[in-house]
């Protein structure tokens, strides 16, 4: 390994460079059935390896990155470690666990593999509990040996704490942050930090908006001549307060890079790889285009001193924040992607659960569990206007999800509720009335921040009650009631 290179090490068997170099761009690079040299690409990696720039980051949906990867590892990696880490970005709805298999197969043999580093998750919808069995069957295969080690990418920080609570070990979340948009830096970095997990950075030089390039330069148009890149992170640039901030900024890690004799790029790069709980940033590179390894280097032959990090955090406090929570943006509007929504993506969002109609004009959703047989109930009726959810305990399957933290299973019973709502149609933002029963009454602060975040600009009616819940592992049970317009 390099002397020069700052290393992370994500677990006992995995330790990674800190500056990652990131392979998305090769999706953006074959869009409109381009064809890239696949060798030469591959070839191209050998000179962030040579230099200490040990770690690549790419995805199943990357294009040909894992293929490329595979190639680079078997002909040029001659030295020992290279770490290629992927995700594992499954369609909303059903996944079985066979398919769970076959998807790590699949990676293994593109990236001529017999144990992947790391494989990271991406769930598109929480209200949905398949994600949760795909991590457990993860869970499996990382036991068998296929993988090292599991990852998260875009969890938010409530459900990332729900996954560590629930003993899935992970090791790492992959999200955005960046001196534009600093949501990790709060509750992710805080749960991080609890639980020994790095945050891995992407996003950090916003498209390549915080770079010379930009400054003191014309607004571009939000078209396709942008890469993709380009288009998702202006639509960052324009929620943070817009190209005038965004030049306010670009002002200040100017002075900066003179003062350090780097470039703007490490500045910006340099003051995330500082932050709390952060492991590693992605940097991206468009394979014999546009590669920054010498410039990548000097970003471990500085330090930011107080007075430069005060700098940039005055003029980063007058943006605007980026809405919602680490990953929000793949989840809920205002959809910060290339496409502005999930066209790119996904084609539909399924509902979580099966619905039957009774001869009365009911509807009845049911999730599964073994209680719903054995007591006679459903998840959530719907009659007229009216739905009707039962009381919602941490279930799932077998399993108690959220272990001991009272917070933790309130996320998972507030997820189950709103996977019931969208069974049949309605949302979290037609709740009128939620009843919250906990076992120790000591916990009601903490399932009340849950239910706070949930239903913060919402605020139904709301009971809180210490109550003698049956199961001793539960502590929290949750009801609500819709009325759908």
């Amino acid at each position: 390994m390099s002397n020069r290179v700052e290393y992370c090490e994500l677990a006992p068997d995995l330790k990674i460079s800190r500056v990652l170099t990131g392979l998305w761009q090769v999706a953006d690079m074959e869009r409109d059935g381009k064809t890239l040299d696949l060798e030469a690409a591959a070839k191209s990696m050998k000179a962030y390896g040579d230099a200490g720039l040990v770690t690549f980051d790419m995805a199943d949906h990357y294009g040909s990155a894992e293929i490329i990867a595979g190639i680079y590892k078997k002909k040029y990696a001659d030295y020992r470690p290279v770490n290629l880490l992927t995700k594992w970005v499954p369609k909303p709805g059903h996944v079985t666990k066979k398919e769970v298999r076959e998807a790590v197969a699949t990676a293994l043999v593109r990236m001529n593999m017999e144990q992947l580093d790391l494989m990271q998750f991406h769930a598109w919808n929480y209200a949905d509990p398949i994600w949760l069995d795909c991590l457990y069957w993860l869970e499996e295969l990382r036991e068998e040996g296929l993988l090292k080690q599991i990852g998260l990418t875009n969890f938010d920080a409530a459900h990332l704490n729900m996954v560590l609570e629930s003993g899935i070990k992970v090791v790492s979340n992959q999200v955005s942050y960046s001196l534009l948009d600093q949501r990790a830096k709060g509750d992710m970095a805080a749960v991080c930090e609890k639980h020994g997990v790095k945050i891995l950075a992407f996003g950090t030089l916003a498209g390549g908006f915080l770079t010379e390039k930009w400054l003191g330069k014309p607004e571009p148009k939000q078209e396709a001549s942008l890469t993709w890149s380009q288009m998702k992170y202006k639509r960052f640039v324009d929620v943070a307060g817009g190209w005038k901030k965004l030049q306010d900024l670009l002002q200040v890690l100017s002075k900066l890079s003179e003062k350090y004799h780097v470039s703007m790029a490490n500045v910006a790069t340099r003051y995330m790889l500082e932050q709390p709980a952060v492991g590693g940033v992605i940097v991206g590179a468009r394979l014999g285009e546009s590669e920054h390894v010498m410039d990548n280097l000097r970003l471990f032959d500085f330090r930011l001193d107080a007075d430069s990090k005060k700098a940039i955090e005055n003029v980063i406090a007058g943006f605007s924040p980026i809405p919602g929570d680490c990953g929000d943006e793949y989840r809920k509007p205002p959809f910060l992607t290339a496409s502005g929504d999930l066209s790119h993506h996904v084609e539909a969002i399924p509902v979580p659960y099966p619905t039957t109609e009774g001869g009365d004009g009911r509807i009845k959703a049911l999730s599964g569990t073994e209680w719903e047989d054995l007591a006679g109930f459903s998840r959530a009726v719907k009659k007229g206007n009216r739905i009707l959810i039962s009381g919602t305990t941490a279930t799932h399957g077998a399993k108690a999800i959220g272990g001991n933290d009272p917070a933790a299973q309130a996320t998972f019973a507030l997820d189950k509720i709103e996977g019931a709502l969208q069974s049949l149609g309605a949302t979290m933002e037609e709740v009128v009335r939620t009843r919250i029963f906990v076992r120790n009454i000591d916990d009601w602060e903490a399932v009340a921040r849950v239910h706070g975040k949930r239903f913060k600009d919402i605020q139904p009616a709301n009971t809180l009650v210490q109550a003698n819940l049956v199961g001793r592992e539960y502590l929290v049970e949750i009801e609500a009631e819709a009325m759908v317009e």
